[in-house]
């Protein structure tokens, strides 16, 4: 498999060697360069062999020697991207298969693909991996990863899983150990499942794996309204996630004595159904799983206060209604009793979630439809709504109502703000443009 250089940058390394745009990569260190994780690994060496296919057909080999990080300077097209593979799985907890009928293509789509995981952090369970492609991942020193563990016990992961492959996960995460990589866990906790012994099970089953086991979060499952045909499964009451704080708690303090790390972090959702404060900033270690929402309400409230503490300039005096999820409201309210700038009358609105169902209740799944339907305060100056409501692009809600859509039916500016405390605190300010 070849793969076209695009371009080449003028005067780098590779050019000086006489690579040039129209030229074909073939091999790289006589090895085969699947994807961009390959190029990246073998282009990373002080010696590298480039075979290639010049624009005349002819073969040439060059041979490069530089220091270890220096790139290439080279560009590829298409082939060298890592299009997103496929889940292989059917798992009783998934949240896609639990989307309402009609929505945009790219919101049923399941990746499963270990090199995302590199890349960009994505969580993975490895089912879909055959032996060579793993062995890739040892070769390629692929570190750390972020894996979709669920639970350690084999007959039960393949249960949640529904698929058979979904037992040889220990036999991997002992083979990543060997290999000296890393890696973060994730278990997504469904009541009666894998939760009380068997979670146990699966914390000293992946602790015995340290140091090579970074973390592990304890998720609870995400349920909507649209379960007809899936699994039975419930949420968690109040006391169920009490005790899983508990239980992670006591792991901790053992963990913390044992590793000097606390290794088990609940996610902060799990802290929400408990009705439990969230743990003071040291607890969290440097934030390693924030994207799998584990101390996100936190390091929020540490960028608020931070913010206004160092704040000297006033602030627009107005009324501002901020929406939320919630589970998240009784946060947001003690935090704005705290931190609101003077002269800046603050409103939390939790906004139920009936596009997804009551039960989902983080700001992030909220829709256009849902709060333009409950948002109707015309006598606010300002609404401060989340960009985490809204797609990358910053355009369009889960429900495909675009954020035009939504101003033209609410009478209050609309102020998108980033995922920080220090962007809400001067979104607050009044001193960023929308």
């Amino acid at each position: 498999m070849g793969h076209l250089i695009c371009a080449v940058q003028p005067h780098g390394i590779a050019y000086r060697r006489g690579v040039r745009p129209g030229d074909t990569l073939l091999k790289m260190n006589g090895e085969d360069v699947l994807d961009e994780i390959d190029y990246q690994a073998l282009s990373s060496r002080t010696r590298v062999d480039l075979t290639l296919q010049k624009a005349d057909g002819s073969i040439a080999t060059v041979r490069i020697i530089k220091q270890k990080e220096l790139p290439l300077g080279l560009e590829f097209g298409d082939s060298m991207a890592c299009t997103p593979r496929r889940c292989h799985n059917k798992c009783v907890f998934c949240f896609i298969d639990q989307n309402p009928p009609g929505l945009r293509d790219s919101l049923y789509v399941k990746d499963d693909d270990w090199r995302l995981s590199l890349m960009m952090g994505n969580f993975v369970t490895l089912t879909n991996v055959d032996d060579r492609e793993f062995d890739r991942i040892l070769r390629r020193k692929a570190s750390p990863l972020y894996i979709s563990v669920h639970t350690t016990d084999p007959a039960l992961r393949v249960r949640m899983m529904h698929n058979k492959t979904a037992d040889r996960l220990m036999e991997r995460l002992e083979k990543l150990k060997a290999a000296g990589l890393k890696f973060h866990c994730q278990i997504v906790l469904c009541p009666g499942w894998n939760d009380g012994p068997a979670l146990e099970k699966t914390i000293n089953d992946l602790a015995a794996l340290r140091p090579a086991m970074q973390t592990m979060a304890l998720v609870p499952v995400g349920l909507t309204k649209y379960r007809d045909g899936l699994e039975p499964l419930r949420c968690f009451t109040k006391d169920e996630a009490k005790a899983i704080l508990e239980t992670a708690r006591q792991y901790q303090e053992k963990f913390l004595s044992e590793y000097g790390s606390r290794i088990v972090f609940p996610s902060d959702e799990m802290y929400m159904i408990a009705g439990e404060d969230i743990p003071p900033d040291e607890a969290y270690e440097g934030y390693p799983q924030l994207e799998n929402g584990v101390g996100l309400l936190r390091q929020t409230e540490e960028g608020l206060r931070r913010a206004a503490e160092e704040n000297a300039l006033p602030a627009v005096p107005r009324r501002v209604r901020i929406p939320c999820g919630v589970s998240v409201a009784r946060v947001m309210e003690g935090w704005m009793a705290k931190y609101a700038p003077q002269g800046v009358q603050v409103t939390v609105q939790p906004i139920v979630n009936r596009f997804f169902g009551e039960t989902v209740t983080v700001t992030g799944l909220l829709t256009g439809g849902d709060l333009a339907d409950q948002m109707r305060n015309d006598d606010d100056d300002e609404i401060l709504l989340s960009r985490n409501t809204l797609r990358d692009e910053g355009d369009l809600f889960l429900d495909d109502m675009h954020i035009d859509e939504l101003r033209k039916r609410l009478k209050p500016k609309i102020t998108l703000i980033p995922g920080s405390g220090e962007g809400l605190f001067a979104a607050l300010l009044g001193q960023r443009e929308p």
